[in-house]
């Protein structure tokens, strides 16, 4: 049975406002902003989106390594949430981890990825969600490169690559 977003419906209590970090196209940053989390039920996100992207990003499951699209992509831009369109990373944090996933040392902004203990397959580890929408993104480790020290492990079907430049 899926939860969806943590077994909330769309009827459920309005949630408080969050506070997120909007970048441009060219990947500045525009500022701080207060934005409603957004929550749907179970059959709207599978209305928008794929099969893959909706048991990841909705039902915290994993792609396979090695299979992503993006975990080879070095083009110049930035990931973005495939659920809501938030800005998540920039190609300038990402690196080759040689696990199978895109990784990256840092997120764009601290405020858009939420931290939760995740204590699955009898080990605990720190799973990232994106804070708008809560979609399932991957989870962070400590066994990054400097400056950080951190690798960000993420699933390609959670994420969406803009070009640079481009809109999303």
């Amino acid at each position: 049975m899926s939860m969806g977003t943590f077994g909330l419906g769309a009827a459920a209590a309005a949630p408080k406002k969050i506070k997120i970090v909007e970048f441009d196209a060219a990947g500045h940053r525009t500022g701080v902003v207060e934005v409603d989390p957004i929550v749907k039920t179970d059959a709207e996100w599978k209305k928008l989106l794929s099969k893959e992207s909706f048991e990841v990003a909705r039902e915290h499951g994993t792609e396979r390594a090695f299979t992503g699209k993006l975990n080879k992509n070095y083009a110049d831009g930035l990931y973005r949430c495939i659920c809501c369109d938030t800005a998540l990373f920039d190609s300038a944090t990402k690196f080759d981890s040689g696990t199978g996933w895109p990784s990256f040392y840092q997120p764009i902004a601290r405020e858009n990825i939420k931290d939760v203990v995740d204590q699955s397959y009898g080990m605990r580890r720190v799973e990232n969600l994106c804070a708008r929408c809560d979609g399932h993104l991957g989870h962070v480790f400590e066994d990054g490169p400097k400056p950080t020290g951190l690798r960000y492990c993420m699933n390609s079907v959670s994420l969406k690559f803009v070009p640079r430049g481009k809109a999303g």
